[in-house]
């Protein structure tokens, strides 16, 4: 299937490792120029090299929230354009109700939602002018819960509701706005959390487990093949969605 994606613009935030890395790299697949904003300049210049140079890298530190037009401009400044956003950077960082305070529930609010926000607000003149589409990556914390993590728990949450008020707010321009929600993907952040726990492999085999279609994790590629068909044309019917991709681990019952 054609999805027209050619030489459009896309940023994707958190787009050097993980989900965002497998996102960048179908872009790529499909003719698109992605724009890689993260924090850190040598994870982003390593996954530009990787797809050999074909977009951009811009390191932005997305909790300060003067980064997010900073990352806008230099996308501005070297396309003059912006065809998509995929609202992506994010960390399941642990801040729970119990230990957590305002300090530690406020920086995750700010690593986990607030760029959300910011990146959408700074790059909405681009978007209107090209009619472009808006990904928000979220996660199943924001519907099921998982305990311990609050600040992502509401961070999660107010993905969701983002996504659907923006697409109720951008009708008008003609903007689509959706969000696909993960559930259990073996990222670098998984793995970097799977080695804290007292088991990691007994644990990691239960959760897959409990994954109703194949008894496994859902792969960085199928999560980037949902948000690509999302950003493009084929689409053009679709939004203020929910979108799992998560084998059925949300809604399935667990019993089969």
């Amino acid at each position: 299937m054609e999805l027209n994606l050619k030489d459009k613009v896309i940023i994707v935030t958190g787009g050097a490792k993980g989900i965002g890395e497998g996102i960048v790299k179908m872009l790529v697949e499909e003719g698109a120029i992605p724009v890689i904003v993260g924090r850190n300049q040598e994870d982003n210049e390593k996954t530009l090299a990787a797809i050999k140079g074909k977009g951009l890298a811009v390191t932005a530190e997305l909790t300060d929230p003067e980064q997010s037009k900073v990352a806008v401009d230099a996308t501005i400044k070297a396309y003059g354009r912006i065809e998509g956003l995929v609202n992506n950077a994010g960390i399941n960082d642990g801040i729970n109700l119990e230990h957590g305070n305002y300090e530690l529930f406020m920086r995750s609010l700010h690593r986990n939602l607030v760029h959300y926000y910011m990146m959408a607000h700074h790059a909405l003149p681009e978007l209107i002018r090209s009619k472009g589409s808006i990904v928000n990556i979220s996660s199943k914390t924001g519907e099921t819960g998982q305990g311990g993590t609050s600040a992502y728990a509401a961070a999660n949450g107010g993905r969701n509701g983002l996504t659907r008020e923006w697409a109720v707010e951008l009708l008008k321009y003609g903007i689509r706005v959706n969000a696909v929600v993960v559930a259990e993907s073996y990222t670098p952040l998984y793995e970097k959390w799977i080695k804290t726990v007292a088991d990691p492999e007994g644990t990691l085999k239960k959760i897959t487990e409990r994954i109703p279609l194949g008894q496994r994790m859902t792969t960085t590629e199928e999560l980037a093949a949902m948000v690509v068909f999302l950003l493009s044309e084929r689409s053009s019917h679709t939004t203020g969605q929910l979108i799992h991709v998560d084998g059925g681990y949300v809604h399935l019952d667990r019993a089969i």
